[in-house]
């Protein structure tokens, strides 16, 4: 069978996605540009917002990343944890990928690419440790990926990020680049600081969307919870963002507009980032024989990040109008294309190395 053919899930790959979903990077875009018209017209927006704060972060941000997170976690397959352990293969490569590979890819390339940019370089280190717990769902689905052994993955990450997130940021921020001869990150904090904004803006919806989860499935079933409340509950998570990026945007305006060429800057590792860890991911799992549907699934879980975690802890520990969150805002801008293509590339390499697998 021939490269050009078509299967399923070739057809209008974009077309498939929400229509939130679709136009997400549209979103994005258009919350950047009333962020910076807002912060225009409101000077004292940066008083206000600092009037009432939950701990460091002010309240009305801190209610938007947590209205952020709080869908992603509710979709969390939770009881599903343990159906991975029998592929030892995907689990080990999954686990390797996530906690050791993609936080160092991101560490090299922030400090290769950004030597003179401190506080963006430490927002992506930032970022290359929040690994991809919600959009990976949907491009697992579009590249036919195996949706169950997504669901375990994801949640397999959830239960990571509580317990390695702060470890890992004290070792990459602060323990490796003193071993290295490097500089540390550019702020001063404490790692508490980290482990207080994961426990808060990871912690407080996981547990809500455990609940959720359980309950909902015990009072109405499965298929209800799936195909009634979490299209309805869904689309909050796309307001969080696009509140938290006007507010941002807001806040950073003066900097943005007078330094665009640093956005640019931020993006090139993002961008390098996604290639790498996708073809990788993707050529590992073609090598230990897992399949079409795990090799996809191994690969968008691995190339993907969770932004929301990373803004909610850079802007919990270095503040609203930190360089450190502005890199966190520009993530999910260069992520939106950049995994809708690799899906596009995802189903070529089903068709190039997996002919049988086509119907």
């Amino acid at each position: 069978m021939n490269d050009t053919t078509t299967t399923p899930g070739d057809v209008a790959v974009v077309a498939k996605l929400s229509f939130l979903d679709r136009f997400l990077a549209v979103w994005i875009i258009a919350a950047m540009a009333l962020g910076l018209v807002l912060g225009r017209l409101i000077p004292s927006l940066d008083d206000a917002l600092d009037s009432v704060k939950v701990g460091s972060v002010s309240l009305p941000i801190a209610i938007g990343l947590l209205l952020m997170m709080y869908p992603v976690l509710a979709k969390v397959r939770y009881t599903e944890t343990s159906r991975v352990t029998g592929d030892r293969k995907l689990l080990i490569a999954s686990l390797v990928l996530n906690w050791v590979l993609g936080p160092a890819l991101m560490f090299a390339l922030a400090w290769l690419l950004l030597p003179d940019l401190p506080e963006y370089r430490t927002g992506l280190i930032i970022v290359g440790l929040a690994r991809c717990i919600a959009m990976v769902l949907i491009w697992n689905d579009l590249s036919c990926g195996d949706r169950e052994a997504a669901a375990v993955l994801v949640a397999i990450n959830s239960v990571f990020q509580i317990v390695a997130f702060a470890a890992l940021g004290w070792f990459y921020l602060q323990l490796l680049p003193g071993w290295l001869g490097l500089a540390t990150t550019s702020a001063e904090f404490s790692i508490g600081a980290i482990a207080i904004s994961v426990l808060v803006f990871l912690g407080i919806p996981l547990v809500a969307g455990y609940l959720t989860r359980t309950i909902g499935e015990k009072t109405r079933g499965r298929d209800w919870y799936e195909s009634s409340l979490l299209p309805k509950i869904g689309p909050v998570a796309l307001y969080g963002l696009l509140f938290t990026i006007v507010m941002l945007f807001a806040l950073q305006g003066d900097a943005i507009t007078s330094q665009p060429l640093d956005v640019v800057r931020i993006a090139l590792p993002l961008l390098a980032y996604f290639i790498i860890m996708f073809g990788g991911s993707f050529a590992l799992g073609y090598q230990l024989r897992l399949g079409y549907a795990k090799t996809a699934t191994l690969a968008f879980t691995a190339a993907g990040n969770n932004f929301e975690l990373a803004i909610a802890v850079a802007i919990g520990t270095f503040g609203v109008t930190s360089g450190q969150a502005l890199a966190g805002v520009v993530g999910p801008l260069i992520e939106v294309p950049v995994l809708v293509a690799l899906v596009y590339a995802s189903l070529w390499a089903k068709r190039r190395f997996y002919p049988d697998t086509i119907s």
